[in-house]
C-alpha cells in the first residue's frame, strides 16, 4: 500500500519508513506529489496532523499520514508544543533544528526543572473525508541536558536525556531509538490500529 506522508522532513520519512516496513506499506513524502505544505493553525498537535492528513490525501487521492510532533516543558507551561518547528524563531534565530536546541539551551540555563515531554501524534485517513481517522499519541518523558550529547537523530535528540538509558536519544543507536521514542510509540500504535481497522476487516466478518 502507499500512503502519502504529510511531511517534508527527511527524519520523518526514513524513521516512519523503518517503522511502518513491517505492513509492507510504502510513505512518499508529500513533496514527490508536488503537494505543498497545509496550514497548520490549531493549537493541538492532534488538529494539526489532522489537517495535514486531509489536505495530503485531497491533493494526491491516496491514504495519507501525518505526523505533528512537538516539545512540551514543565518550566515553560507545555510550550513551545505546536510551535516547536518554529522555537529559534522566537528569539531572532533563523528556522533550522539546530538553532532550536541552541535556543532552548539558552532559555534553560539557570532552570532547576529540566523536566519535558516529546509528544508525537499521527493521524491516518483512507480519504480525504474519511469519517474514522486513526489518531495514535506517543509520549516520552525526558530531562533535557545542559549540553550536547551525541550525534544521531535530529531535532532535540542531542538534549533529550532517557533517565532508563542514561543516554540521550543521540547517543543511541537507531533501532532502539525507534523503539523508544514518541514517535516510536506513536508508529507502534498507528500499525496496531491499521491492522486492526484497514487490514483485518475481511477476517472479522462472521462466517457462513
Amino acid at each position: 500500500m502507499k500512503i502519502v506522508l504529510a511531511s517534508n522532513n527527511a527524519g520523518k520519512l526514513a524513521e516512519l519508513q523503518t517503522l511502518f516496513a513491517p505492513l509492507g506499506m510504502t510513505l512518499v513524502r508529500q513533496s514527490e506529489l508536488n503537494i505543498p505544505e497545509a496550514e497548520e493553525p490549531f493549537k493541538t498537535f492532534v488538529e494539526n496532523a489532522l489537517a495535514k492528513a486531509r489536505h495530503a490525501a485531497q491533493l494526491s487521492g491516496l491514504p495519507a499520514l501525518a505526523d505533528d510532533a512537538g516539545l512540551c516543558v514543565d518550566a515553560f507551561g507545555g510550550q513551545p508544543g505546536v510551535d516547536t518547528a518554529y522555537y529559534a524563531t522566537r528569539f531572532g534565530y533563523p528556522k533550522s533544528d539546530d538553532n532550536n536546541v541552541t535556543a532552548l539551551l539558552e532559555q534553560m540555563q539557570g532552570i532547576a526543572n529540566r523536566r519535558a515531554a516529546m509528544v508525537s501524534t499521527l493521524v491516518a485517513v483512507r480519504s480525504a473525508d474519511d469519517p474514522e481517522p486513526l489518531i495514535a499519541v506517543g509520549r516520552v518523558v525526558v530531562q533535557i541536558t545542559p549540553e550536547r550529547r551525541g550525534t544521531n537523530g535530529f531535532g532535540f535528540d542531542p538534549v533529550m536525556y532517557l533517565p532508563e538509558f542514561g543516554k540521550t536519544f543521540a547517543e543511541l543507536p537507531p533501532e532502539v531509538k525507534n523503539a523508544n521514542s514518541h514517535r516510536g510509540r506513536a508508529a507502534q500504535a498507528m500499525l496496531a490500529l491499521m491492522r486492526e481497522r484497514w487490514m483485518d476487516t475481511a477476517s472479522a466478518r462472521p462466517a457462513g
